[in-house]
């Protein structure tokens, strides 16, 4: 347990060193985007599995033509025929994209380039050799090649080529029951009339929008008024039945902070509490044998800020992502930047033009900026001056 203020690479290297591995589940094909493989995948079948063609056109046996001899055409082959048919000697067959091959048939002449005179075809042979828009059996993959590696987010294009080969679901890393827990008795909800001294509900919107976007829809989500028992009560139930609890606010020390405490009476052990950074430094993260906690501070620029930098990331390794606590990458400030205080400043950015746009409105209550925000900026803890042009850590959302 971390009794001291931890610096931001400190609290990442401990998050990395505690990784947890989510399960591994079938999911139907046509739910599968985003998720990913959790094993290498091998084609059932050969793709094509049978000899087609890649043209509209006429189907011939190459080495009975030539400049001279003329091409008799009665027969038809359409795609999605299931008839198997020979090519006769002296015959051209026509034929249609995707359509199965005749039978002696090795090359494929594109409509385009052919004349249609009694009943026979002509052509210019010089443009063509034996095997044109001839699609041959397995061309694609044979019966047991690897096709999708495990590792792999599956996205449109895996979608297509799993469908291809008959494949109706594909195991994955299953996304984590997420509990949600929301905290203050301040707290009224969009859509209800707002009374002096009370504030919107805008950290239940901010997560629970988090969480659909990366693929987890498995959501409890709770309140608890400021009073330790029924707090207590609540904990209790959550991590009866959740992978991952995330609390949103009373992770301070104030009078009404009662998160911490009850964390404890539960057995959850604190890995790091308080991080060295603006905003967002009354993080509080811990973890059972199987499921993580994170308790993030209140205040929305706070909430959005702790994770992105923190929570995203291990979700993102439960579900099997690799190095998800890199960035996106690095680059140059539009604008001279300084500050004061030795931390880590996470600053709402836009990333434009190959450049970061630093954004006004970084108080830790102000969430204006995250309105035209698309990610944030990292401006490292030992400088208080970045000049134009310094190149810095950019996360995007």
């Amino acid at each position: 347990m971390m009794s001291y203020m931890v610096s931001v690479e400190t609290a990442k290297n401990i998050l990395e060193a505690n990784l947890i591995d989510g399960k591994i589940t079938l999911c139907p094909l046509l739910e599968s985007l985003g998720f990913v493989l959790s094993e290498d995948i091998f084609s059932p079948i050969d793709i094509p599995s049978f000899d087609n063609s890649a043209m509209d056109g006429y189907a011939i046996r190459w080495e009975q033509g030539n400049g001279s001899r003329k091409l008799q055409t009665q027969s038809m082959m359409r795609a999605g025929e299931t008839n198997h048919t020979t090519i006769q000697t002296g015959e051209a067959i026509r034929i249609f994209t995707g359509a199965p091959t005749p039978t002696g048939a090795d090359t494929i002449i594109p409509q385009e380039y052919v004349t249609v005179q009694n009943g026979s075809i002509h052509f210019d042979w010089e443009r063509f050799e034996k095997g044109a828009n001839f699609r041959k059996i397995g061309a694609q993959n044979r019966q047991g090649d690897l096709i999708a590696e495990k590792g792999t987010v599956v996205s449109p294009g895996m979608v297509g080529l799993l469908a291809s080969v008959g494949i109706s679901e594909v195991p994955v890393y299953a996304a984590p029951k997420v509990g949600l827990l929301l905290t203050g008795d301040e707290l009224v909800e969009v859509g209800q009339p707002l009374s002096f001294g009370k504030i919107y509900n805008a950290n239940g919107p901010i997560l629970n929008t988090y969480f659909r976007d990366l693929g987890i829809s498995n959501i409890s989500i709770y309140k608890a008024v400021d009073e330790p028992e029924r707090l207590q009560i609540i904990l209790h139930e959550l991590l009866e039945e959740v992978d991952v609890l995330v609390i949103s606010g009373g992770i301070s020390v104030g009078d009404y902070d009662f998160v911490k405490k009850g964390l404890e009476n539960e057995g959850v052990e604190e890995l790091f509490y308080k991080v060295s950074q603006k905003p967002g430094k009354p993080l509080w993260v811990g973890r059972t044998e199987t499921q993580w906690v994170f308790a993030l501070p209140g205040n929305p620029a706070s909430t959005l800020t702790c994770f992105n930098q923190y929570v995203k990331p291990c979700l993102e390794a439960w579900m099997g992502k690799k190095n998800t606590f890199q960035p996106m990458g690095t680059f140059p400030l539009q604008t001279d930047f300084s500050k004061k205080g030795a931390l880590t400043f996470f600053l709402k950015a836009k990333l434009e033009n190959g450049s970061i746009k630093v954004l006004p409105g970084q108080e830790s209550f102000n969430l204006i900026a995250y309105g035209n925000a698309n990610g944030i900026a990292e401006i490292p803890k030992d400088l208080d001056f970045l000049p134009k042009g310094t190149m810095v850590r950019f996360y995007s959302w």
